[in-house]
């Protein structure tokens, strides 16, 4: 499962593109240069089942690892992933 990423300086997303459609995708905005707020997160029935939400979710904090910024998670399911998932939350 390939995840893509989109980013045009204010707002973003991650998103993963099956046989030309997207069916799955976490959306963000930046909050000043050294952060971003995951505001939603949405995945096609076709997904469901194969953790494409938490995969997403790990690009996100890979991205934010690489470039020096924390993720402000109000997206509920990027939340739950965050309160579950401890070794990620040194992007908070």
């Amino acid at each position: 499962m390939e995840i893509l990423q989109q980013d045009n300086d204010n707002k973003g997303k991650f998103y993963i593109v099956v046989d030309g459609v997207q069916q799955a995708e976490m959306t963000y905005t930046w909050a000043g240069t050294d952060r971003i707020i995951i505001d939603h997160t949405e995945v096609n029935e076709s997904l469901k089942g194969k953790n494409a939400g938490k995969q997403m979710l790990m690009k996100v904090v890979e991205f934010a690892r690489n470039k020096g910024i924390k993720i402000i998670p109000l997206c509920p399911f990027a939340r739950s992933v965050f309160q579950k998932t401890p070794d990620i939350r040194d992007v908070l």
